[in-house]
């Protein structure tokens, strides 16, 4: 039997009725629950990006080497392979390109011009401050408008962070303190972005935690949140990548309650449809909300899997299911129960990896899931963006206190020891 014979057996189905076939962009280690779920909801799947070694598409029926943010590339394989739904799972980059495909072939999702702003920091800051909604003095620049930065710089108020515009996992973020700091941080971020674009931005001071977590919306109405507790090592080589989130998030439900508003009057403005987002805010002193990202995609660090501990809730499936047009109207508002977190492990130096240490009683009691990408004696990066996490973590904890406790002090906890090269 030829491939395509083979192929076109599968697709039909050992009941004789044709199975629907759902593009999934990526099969990183973080997106391989999208491909698990969509096969068990019997969907036909097809993973595509250029890495053929990424774990997730051993799980899929068929992979395409394709680049995820390819968007004219994306269309010619779903219009080769006559897609029913298309699917952007915990990826910023790829998010884009999903709304673009769908909305050249008529599937399910919400606009590609909000989609491509949600998914350009410089684009939201815009769309942000025509809009009213608190948002720290920022602009954005081409990287050949370096010097023109430099110059127009006293509209500005140190601190600053400088970041890409359009790159994930905070990777190639500076904070610059000082004037002199500007050029070497924007040579930094244009490492990670593909536009060649930067921002920059007056640094929102927050009261408590920043704020992390994932929603999902059904014909834009925001059903479904989940914050959380964003968590960062203070004294790390990038203090601004995440090292986990807790749940739940630590504030009054007034809180909660006006975080949620200031979502849904952008998810309004911006006519988004039924999918799921991630988002990252702040609260400042006089709790204002600062909406930092609210990223058209599921969170990674694996926050599906620990909200659906949390609450009972399978975004994943709802996220398979919106793409694929089927009714998501049942999803309704699940408070979190109990205390929960994941954990990125990481190295904080380069080199090869010897042990990772978990304390006794931690193992015992407050691992859930453990899971490590590397293997002892393997070449290991410096955590500099999330592209450096090591393995993954799901916790569980007794109450409030131990959970901020022992997120806010993982070095008690956890080790990893490199041997320098």
């Amino acid at each position: 039997m030829g491939k395509q014979a083979e192929v076109d057996e599968i697709v039909i189905g050992r009941k004789g009725m044709k199975m629907k076939k759902v593009l999934l962009l990526g099969g990183s280690h973080f997106q391989v629950p999208s491909v698990r779920t969509a096969k068990k909801l019997g969907y036909y799947t097809i993973t595509c990006d250029y890495l053929p070694d990424n774990p997730g598409h051993k799980f899929a029926d068929e992979y395409h080497n394709v680049s995820t943010t390819d968007k004219e590339a994306v269309l010619a394989l779903a219009e080769k392979l006559q897609i029913d739904g298309i699917v952007c799972y915990a990826s910023d980059p790829a998010a884009p390109t999903a709304a673009y495909v769908a909305e050249k072939l008529g599937l399910p999702s919400s606009p590609y011009e909000s989609v491509e702003i949600l998914s350009n920091k410089d684009k939201f800051r815009a769309f942000l401050t025509e809009n009213g909604f608190c948002v720290p003095k920022a602009k954005g620049y081409a990287y050949s408008e370096t010097d023109l930065m430099l110059e127009e710089f006293d509209m500005f108020h140190f601190p600053v962070m400088v970041k890409p515009v359009d790159s994930s996992g905070s990777k190639g973020v500076k904070k610059v303190e000082r004037k002199e700091d500007l050029k070497p941080a924007v040579e930094a971020a244009m490492v990670y972005s593909r536009c060649k674009r930067f921002i920059v931005e007056e640094f929102v001071c927050r009261k408590g935690y920043q704020i992390a977590g994932d929603g999902f919306s059904v014909d834009g109405k925001l059903v479904f949140r989940c914050f959380a507790n964003e968590h960062f090592d203070g004294s790390g080589i990038n203090p601004y990548v995440p090292i986990g989130e807790s749940w739940p998030y630590n504030m009054p439900q007034r809180i909660h309650d006006k975080l949620h508003k200031e979502v849904q009057r952008a998810l309004t403005l911006l006519n988004m449809g039924t999918q799921a987002y991630n988002f990252d805010a702040r609260i400042d002193e006089n709790e204002n909300v600062y909406l930092m990202e609210i990223g058209p995609r599921n969170g990674g660090n694996l926050i599906p899997q620990v909200t659906q501990y949390a609450t009972g809730v399978d975004m994943v499936e709802y996220t398979i299911k919106a793409a694929m047009g089927e009714d998501c109207s049942d999803l309704q508002m699940v408070e979190p129960k109990g205390y929960w977190a994941n954990y990125m492990v990481h190295s904080q130096e380069a080199g090869i990896l010897r042990e990772v240490w978990i304390e006794e009683d931690f193992r015992k009691n407050n691992i859930v899931e453990y899971e490590m990408m590397f293997q002892t004696g393997e070449k290991v990066e410096a955590f500099t963006g999330s592209n450096g996490t090591l393995g993954t973590m799901i916790l569980k904890f007794s109450s409030e206190k131990e959970m901020l406790e022992k997120m806010d002090h993982m070095e008690n906890w956890v080790k990893v020891i490199v041997d320098k090269f």
